[in-house]
């Protein structure tokens, strides 16, 4: 197989903690966040989604906590669910303490719209602690703290990295610093500016997202755009891509950003030319069927789809397996050696009759 290549950055260093079973912070790989969209209190309905998450490959789980019914299912649920679940906190400070007690692995709370933050610190704190339950104070633009928002007149990166450090403070003053920060907004470069501030002026681990992102094109751009942005800089522990789609579609596009960076090990990879007039195959279909026939592949393996004589042998060439296609046939190389030349129409069949013979291969190594 292919040798990884290096990585965008090392990694800032961090404190570090654990959510549940997972590892966040500098020595920990950067996990994969999502969050239900389900009702808490439907706890069948809520297992179910955290399940296809779990399956999809995400780390860590969010669940939303807005009532007391939601309160009352979280016991079951983080004793049931496979990955670490996140109480998502807002308003009301007694299901911060309700989350904690029902054994969540750790609680966001958004201290710009919880009554009284600051005057709760303390108890928290406290029970935090008794639980070994870590806490992520998580700032967005839309809630942000009024004082912030008086002093600098809208959600400025100063403003979200302000509220989150005084909230910090609040926490380290009690001796409590089991803590991860977000600050997010739908603004990729003021969230970027805001978690380069964050970096300078702390030491906690870092969740990253782009809040309201958009559908689900958009969406990934932004994310990706402000993730890889910061990631380049070694800034970021954990990451959620905000997507208004599915929650599995979230993990795929974080997986695959994470990917992308050398930051998770990359799995199946198709490269495939953007065709041009030089094209003398229908790249297109060739690449979106060579992905359906492969989809699940586990193995880490690089298909290069290629149409045409100039990039198409250089780049198969490079690949674990590829094809360089043009003339109504195409070449097909394995290791970077080419094994055999098949007519156009069979040059799908191939590469993923290849491809499943080079995983059996890793397999049984």
């Amino acid at each position: 197989m292919t040798m990884a290549a290096p990585v965008v950055s090392e990694r800032r260093r961090t404190r570090q903690l654990m959510v549940g079973s997972v590892g966040v912070g500098s020595g920990f790989p950067v996990s994969v966040q999502s969050m239900t969209t389900t009702v808490t209190a439907d706890v069948n309905a809520t297992l179910q989604q955290i399940a296809e998450l779990t399956a999809a490959g995400c780390d860590i789980v969010r669940v939303a906590c807005p009532s007391q019914d939601d309160a009352d299912a979280l016991s079951a649920i983080a004793t049931k669910s496979q990955i670490p679940v996140v109480a998502d906190i807002h308003f009301q400070p007694k299901y911060v303490f309700a989350a904690i007690e029902a054994g969540c692995a750790a609680v966001r709370v958004n201290p710009g719209n919880i009554k009284r933050f600051d005057d709760k610190v303390r108890e928290i704190a406290a029970a935090a602690r008794d639980h070994g339950t870590p806490i992520r104070i998580g700032v967005n633009a839309g809630s942000l703290d009024p004082r912030l928002m008086a002093k600098y007149g809208r959600a400025t990166p100063e403003a979200l990295a302000e509220s989150a450090l005084w909230e910090a403070s609040l926490f380290a003053e009690h001796d409590f610093h089991d803590l991860k920060i977000s600050v997010k907004h739908n603004d990729p470069v003021v969230m970027v500016r805001a978690y380069e501030i964050l970096a300078e002026r702390c030491d906690y681990p870092l969740h990253l997202g782009v809040t309201e992102a958009g559908p689900a094109f958009q969406g990934t751009i932004k994310s990706a755009v402000a993730f890889g942005a910061l990631l380049r800089q070694g800034i970021g522990d954990t990451i959620r891509v905000s997507l208004s789609a599915p929650p599995v579609e979230e993990v795929k596009v974080g997986h695959q950003i994470l990917q992308s960076l050398n930051l998770r090990p990359r799995k199946l990879e198709i490269v495939s030319c953007p065709s041009c007039g030089r094209a003398q195959v229908d790249v297109y279909t060739l690449a979106e069927q060579v992905t359906a026939g492969l989809e699940g592949m586990e193995v880490p393996l690089r298909v290069a789809v290629m149409g045409c004589v100039v990039n198409g042998p250089g780049e198969a060439r490079e690949a674990d397996l590829g094809v360089a296609s043009g003339n109504g046939k195409g070449q097909i190389f394995v290791k970077g050696q080419v094994i055999k030349t098949v007519p156009e129409h069979q040059i799908v069949e191939t590469l993923i009759e290849e491809a499943m013979r080079l995983a059996d291969e890793v397999s049984q190594s």
